[in-house]
């Protein structure tokens, strides 16, 4: 498992790279809620009150690093993160700083 701080402007996220085999599990977290990749079931975490976003790769077949997640493309949305004025077409960069 790799671990990579992530510097957003107003505060610190976390990222992690879960390698599995032929795909990589790979998410962004701060503090309030998390920007992952298309493995992550974001309306399971929305029943606890999780603000949780699923982004596609903006370049390439799928997301692979913590890089992807930042520039990736919002895709899906839980209520507790469209809250939190996070929507669809994103970045997952501009998500993450409404986190």
């Amino acid at each position: 498992m790799e671990f990579i701080e992530v510097r957003l402007s107003r505060k610190k996220a976390y990222g992690f790279v879960i390698p599995l085999g032929p795909a990589n599990l790979v998410a962004v977290k701060t503090d309030v809620g998390l920007v992952g990749c298309g493995a992550f079931d974001v309306a399971a975490l929305d029943s606890f009150s999780y603000p949780a976003v699923k982004v596609r790769p903006s370049l390439g077949p799928s997301i692979g690093d913590t890089d992807d997640i930042l520039a990736g493309i919002v895709k899906e949305v839980n209520r507790s993160a469209f809250g939190r004025g996070i929507r669809t077409g994103m970045t997952g960069k501009e998500a993450l700083e409404l986190l």
